[in-house]
């Protein structure tokens, strides 16, 4: 999958609604990762890890698997 723009230099994309971290490696589902990209709620981690995204409460999206969005607070 092409990164978007914005995250071009990340491979870890999390969604601030769902606190689902997505691996834009392995990802195949452009949809989900636009509709993050769209919305605004995208967050990249520094450093770029998974570990980063798991410290910050963001667990890894499997596909198939959904979760009820929220609104992101900041």
């Amino acid at each position: 999958m092409e990164r978007p723009g914005r995250f071009e230099h990340s491979r870890y994309l999390g969604d601030k609604r769902t606190q689902l971290v997505y691996d834009l490696d392995e990802w195949s589902d452009v949809g989900i990762i636009d509709d993050i990209v769209e919305s605004g709620v995208g967050l990249s981690f520094g450093p770029d890890t998974l570990a980063e995204a798991r410290n910050r409460g963001y667990t890894q999206a499997t596909s198939g698997a959904s979760r009820r969005h929220r609104k992101p607070r900041a």
